[in-house]
């Protein structure tokens, strides 16, 4: 492996916590919209005054 510069593992560093933080978030987002999907049957019963 080739020597890095003190910056270059710096990058790295945040390069690689940043793609945990995105994965993680992903994994948040989709069990948000998901869980939202199922539960939103319930409320269909009363009337949407939202047009969205």
């Amino acid at each position: 492996m080739p020597q890095l510069s003190p910056l270059n593992w710096i990058f790295l560093f945040l390069l690689f916590w940043a793609a945990v933080l995105s994965v993680s978030i992903l994994i948040w987002w989709s069990t948000k919209t998901y869980f939202l999907g199922k539960t939103s049957n319930v409320s269909d019963v009363k009337e949407n005054k939202w047009n969205w």
